[in-house]
Parts: structure tokens; C-alpha cells; sequence
């Protein structure tokens, strides 16, 4: 009898240990899980696209710091802002906007976000990260004139949707959209800069 009681009592004490081994467990998965979850809260707060850099974690970019710290750690290299055909249609504009005497200038992979504005957000969020290859302005800054080269590749998949947008945005606006071709030459620059001269000059000649 006594043999089964200590038997039974060592049954409990076992049994004992091994729940508050089992609590123990549980409470340290717990704070563990608990740890992570916190850890996956902190670096949500991302902008980036999903995917953009595969194999790479998430990073906030609207921390300064953060932004300084990946930037220090990478590499970079630079990048022409136009290719061989691009920069000859800057040329041939510059050169036309200098021979009509008007103090314009021409810049260059400019943000329609920057130039244009609207009231409707969406329709704004539409334009904002689209660019113009070139952009012809006035001494005081106004965009007159947008250019952009067409090059025989130009026309695939969404592109001519994607100039379309520019286009409406761009004419809504009051500024004059030019398509430049890989057949035209520099002298077919220079007609289109001369008709953007008359037109503005136009407007501002008295009735």
C-alpha cells in the first residue's frame, strides 16, 4: 500500500514538472513570437513596391537616416540622362531656340509632376511620375513646349496609351506637344521651334 502511495506521489510530482516545464515552454514561444510580430510591425511602414528588389528585405524610406544608412552601404554608378538620338533632337532645339533670339531654354527628362498640376488627385497620380524628353521654357520658367523621340522600337505594348496620357495632360494644359521621328532631321527641329516662336510670339503681340 504504501509502495503504491509513493508510486502514485511520484506520478504527481512528474507530472507536476512536466506542466511547469510545458508552461515554461509556452511563455518563452510566446515572447518570442511576440518579438517578431513587433519586429515585423517596425519595418511595415514601407513605400517601395512589393517585389521591387528581389531578395531584399523592405526598407523605410521615409526615414533620413535609414535612407543615409543604405545609401552609404551601396554602390553607384551614372547613367546617361539621353541616348545618341535624344541628345541630337536637344541639340537641334537648342541651337533653334539660340537663333530666335528669345532667352528659352531647353531641360531635359523633366517630371510632368513638376510642370503640370491638377485639382483631381487621381488624375494627377496618373501624370506625376511621367517625363517628357525634352521641355522647351520661357525666360520665366513657363513649360511651352514638350518634346519627345520616337524611335522605331518606340510603339510596343503600352506606349502609345502612355503618350496619350502625356499628350491630353500636356494639351489641357496649353503646352504644345512634339513628336520628333527617327527619319526627321535637325532642320525639322528647327521648323517646329519656328512655329512655337510664331505662335508665342503671336500671343503676346498686341490686337
Amino acid at each position: 500500500m504504501i509502495d503504491a502511495l509513493t508510486t502514485f506521489g511520484s506520478l504527481d510530482t512528474l507530472v507536476f514538472v512536466l506542466v511547469l516545464v510545458g508552461v515554461a515552454a509556452g511563455i518563452g514561444l510566446e515572447r518570442a513570437f511576440s518579438k517578431t510580430a513587433r519586429g515585423q510591425r517596425r519595418r511595415k511602414p514601407w513605400y517601395g513596391k512589393p517585389g521591387q528588389v528581389p531578395g531584399m528585405p523592405p526598407i523605410s524610406i521615409a526615414d533620413p537616416a535609414e535612407q543615409l544608412r543604405v545609401v552609404t552601404a551601396a554602390e553607384f554608378k551614372k547613367r546617361t540622362l539621353l541616348n545618341k538620338q535624344e541628345v541630337r533632337v536637344l541639340y537641334a532645339a537648342e541651337r533653334a531656340v539660340a537663333e530666335s533670339g528669345l532667352k528659352w531654354r531647353v531641360m531635359a527628362q523633366v517630371s510632368l509632376g513638376e510642370i503640370l498640376r491638377s485639382e483631381n488627385p487621381r488624375a494627377f497620380a496618373a501624370i506625376n511620375s511621367k517625363r517628357v524628353d525634352l521641355l522647351v521654357i520661357s525666360q520665366s520658367g513657363e513649360p511651352l513646349a514638350a518634346i519627345e523621340y520616337q524611335g522605331s522600337g518606340h510603339y510596343q505594348n503600352a506606349a502609345a496609351i502612355r503618350d496619350a496620357v502625356k499628350k491630353e495632360a500636356l494639351r489641357k494644359a496649353g503646352v504644345r506637344y512634339i513628336e520628333v521621328m527617327g527619319r526627321h532631321t535637325a532642320d525639322d527641329v528647327r521648323r517646329e521651334i519656328g512655329r512655337l516662336v510664331f505662335a508665342e510670339t503671336k500671343k503676346l503681340s498686341p490686337v
